[in-house]
């Protein structure tokens, strides 16, 4: 039985937009969703306008670095960025199928790394399927490629917080630093991802062509002013000079977002709001694509996904609204004696309970729900870090069990959708349940046993 109406319509209202986020009816945004249904859980009482601001708040620095960093990204496309690395990882696998896999996966983790989950999703994905269509291989070896590096780009939002918008709006609500969640997070999630692309290499071996067809995929330059330009997988290669001055270029692009990336990591640990750092970034790029380029900024306010902010908010309205009915003291009660004391505890439950959660209603009301909790726990600190951390994992890789686990996963089958490319439930299934389990727990021991280990050295 519920207190009050308000406690039934918040709960309804939940539930509803979770349907519709993994439904999406008619391609159905989900941002229209969850904010109907935030404006019912406000209408109903279920939070209050003090409520609404402390939300704000708390998401708005954490919206604006995600915003930012798919801006660089779509400038780094603009100036062809993505198709010149996709050129260059065929050229790089040198004809073999099992070290293009190896480096699909490895250049979908930096992806992830330096944009965010979803933006390498979108990103990594078109470019892999034109790579892959240029390389004329079969429909059941282009899956092995596609799924592994679908699977490892939203898994590595795990090692590194700013690479979700999740991540970071539950890092203020433990008080936790960008630099600190890296510390405690980087060498466990990465170890996880490396197994987790061991089981994945076994699962498909099978699939994987052992050779690559002999074909081209270089890329053509075409677009900005004399001796920039910009890259397409289409047409010969360049010229020699024209070549060696894109390398440079891309070369150079690079390493400023690398130096942006590092700027985040300084940025929270001195205490400066890394939203700043973002901002910065994107914008220097933005200039200097206006003035090399001659790329007018205008695209980026209409192709920039402004709707990111709108789901947000909802969301952690429906979800706030789902703690002020009592649901996190619910599952305080059940965790708290579990977890409290026992490091490995923490991280086994947490990450399991997460991973349950994920898997029913979306990793994002999930995070967010299970960090509430945590935040009610009354734990010691370190076991409060660790226990974030596990909600993490789970999130983060527990959620990819199955498709609607993750935004990302549901983005990814509907542009396979749209480049018809035939991948159905079960041959995601038929990989993920032999996956993604064992890498959850093998990630979950390894975070208890890397932060027992580097406590002494760090004073956590």
């Amino acid at each position: 039985m519920f207190d009050s109406v308000s406690d039934t319509l918040t709960l309804i209202s939940f539930l509803m937009t979770v349907l519709l986020i993994m439904w999406r009816p008619r391609g159905l945004n989900e941002a229209i969703p969850a904010t109907l249904g935030a404006l019912v859980v406000w209408l109903a009482g279920g939070v209050s306008g003090g409520d609404l601001i402390d939300i704000a708040e708390t998401i708005s620095g954490a919206a604006i670095t995600i915003i930012a960093t798919i801006v660089i990204a779509m400038v780094l496309e603009s100036a062809g960025f993505f198709h010149w690395a996709a050129a260059g990882l065929a050229a790089r696998a040198r004809g073999s199928g099992y070290r293009l896999f190896l480096y699909v996966n490895l250049v979908c983790f930096l992806m992830t790394l330096f944009f965010n989950n979803d933006g390498s999703i979108l990103i990594t994905t078109p470019i892999l399927i034109i790579l892959l269509n240029r390389l004329k291989l079969r429909n059941h070896q282009k899956i092995p490629y596609l799924l592994s590096g679908a699977l490892i780009a939203t898994a590595s939002s795990a090692p590194i917080g700013v690479s979700n918008i999740v991540n970071l709006i539950a890092l203020k609500i433990v008080g936790m630093t960008l630099y600190m969640h890296t510390m405690m997070m980087f060498v466990p999630a990465t170890l996880g991802l490396l197994f987790m692309l061991g089981l994945l290499f076994l699962c498909m071996k099978r699939d994987l062509p052992r050779e690559l067809p002999k074909v081209s995929v270089g890329y053509r330059l075409a677009g900005g002013p004399p001796g920039i330009g910009i890259a397409h997988p289409l047409g010969p290669v360049p010229p020699a000079d024209n070549l060696k001055r894109q390398t440079r270029l891309m070369r150079n692009l690079f390493l400023f977002v690398f130096a942006v990336r590092l700027g985040l990591f300084g940025a929270s640990y001195a205490g400066i709001p890394i939203e700043w750092v973002a901002v910065a970034g994107s914008v220097i790029l933005l200039s200097w694509r206006w003035a090399y380029l001659k790329i007018a900024p205008n695209d980026i306010i209409r192709k920039t996904p402004w709707h990111i902010l709108a789901f947000a908010f909802g969301m952690y309205v429906l979800v706030y609204g789902l703690h002020n009915m009592g649901m996190t003291d619910r599952l305080v009660d059940l965790f708290r004696p579990l977890v409290s004391g026992n490091l490995l505890n923490a991280s086994l439950l947490m990450g399991g309970l997460l991973t349950a959660m994920s898997t029913l209603f979306n990793n994002h009301p999930a995070l967010m729900i299970g960090t509430l909790t945590l935040n009610q726990m009354g734990l010691d600190p370190l076991s409060l870090k660790i226990a974030y951390l596990a909600n993490v994992i789970g999130s983060d890789i527990g959620s990819l069990l199955l498709p609607i686990g993750t935004l990302a996963s549901l983005l990814w089958f509907h542009l396979l959708r749209k480049h018809k490319i035939k991948v159905e439930w079960r041959d995601y299934l038929k990989v993920t349940v032999m996956v993604i389990p064992p890498t959850l727990v093998f990630t979950l021991i390894s975070l208890y046993y890397w932060v027992r280990w580097i406590v002494p050295y760090t004073g956590l």
